[in-house]
Parts: C-alpha cells; structure tokens; sequence
C-alpha cells in the first residue's frame, strides 16, 4: 500500500491541499495537536513533530500507509525507501515569506537570505524526490489551483486514483478569503 505525502515548503498551501483531500474522502493522519488559528483558518492537518519522529524511527511512516501524510519539503529527505505518491505544492516565494512574517508579527531582517534557503533548499529537494524511483510526484501550483481549480482537482483526482464525483466536494473545500497573502503581478 502506498503512502500519500502532501509537501512543500512551509506556508504554501499544504493545509489547503490537505484539506482538499479530505473533502474527498481520504483518510487523513493528523493528531489535531495544533488547533485552527488566524493563520490556518481551516486547521493544519498533520501529525506533531513529524520530521522529528521520521529522523528517529523512519519505519514508523508504516503506520500511515493509505493514509494522507503533511510533511513539509525538508523531512522528504529522511524518508525510507518506500512507496510514496507525493503532492508538491509550488507557492510564489515572496508570497511565503510575506505569511511567515505575518505569521510570526514580525518582518524577517534577512528576508533576501531567508529567500536564498528556501529557494536551494526546495531545488534540493525537487531534484531528490524526482530521482528516487518509489516516488511518483505530483507538482501543484499554489496560484493555479487558486485561480482555475477545477483542471488541477482533475489532476489530484487522476494522481490519487479517486473518483470524479469527489471533484465538487474538493472545489467545495477552497476558502479563496484565506488567500491573504496574495502577491498581485505587475501591469506593465
């Protein structure tokens, strides 16, 4: 049986895409250990100190097999070999930062720096999932899925083997007002 992933780096709309696949029916693992807040209107959806517990013991990811598993992009790196069906969640950096400096009430003094590990980091993590030959993955764009949903739920749909008739309930699933960190491109 295969385990479901959805990552990204943080604050890219994993929630949301959990969220989504819950809507579906899927079984989620999560602990509700972190509640809903202003930040994550609609809940976290995931396990407490998952990356930890992967580090400590990577066996235990058994235990979420056929289930939908939120690990952000880094603890791909600790994960056994597998059989891994991964959604990839792709965000607008800027945007990123923008909900982590919101997030935490402050502006980042190393914004540029900060960008410059996100940016090699997800590379990093990118080029390894695809090499690996037990994972299949699946790239999401944040904007994309915001802007136009419904050709990317047919694409989780087709990813995850679920059935068409899920579609509404995961559109059904999408808050467009939680969107508060939207970077509008320019004009001209």
């Amino acid at each position: 049986m295969v385990n479901y992933i959805v990552s990204g780096c943080p604050r890219s709309g994993t929630s949301l895409a959990m969220r989504m696949l819950s809507s579906a029916g899927m079984p989620i693992a999560k602990d509700d250990r972190r509640v809903a807040d202003v930040n994550n209107q609609h809940g976290y959806f995931e396990v407490d100190s998952i990356i930890n517990k992967i580090k400590e013991n990577p066996s235990m990811l058994g235990q979420y097999k056929g289930k939908v598993l939120k690990v952000i992009h880094y603890g791909l790196r600790f994960f056994p070999k597998g059989d891994y069906k991964i959604i990839y969640i792709e965000r607008d950096i800027e945007e990123v930062l923008d909900s982590m400096e919101k997030m935490i009430g402050k502006p980042d003094p190393n914004r540029e720096g900060t960008k410059r590990q996100f940016l090699a980091l997800a590379e990093e993590i990118k080029s390894y999932i695809k090499e690996r030959d037990d994972v299949d993955v699946l790239f999401i764009n944040h904007a994309d899925l915001l802007s136009d949903p419904e050709p990317t739920a047919n694409r989780i749909i087709e990813f995850c083997g679920l059935s068409t008739d899920k579609k509404q309930a995961m559109l059904d699933a999408i808050d467009h007002s939680a969107y508060r960190n939207r970077r509008l491109k320019n004009a001209g």
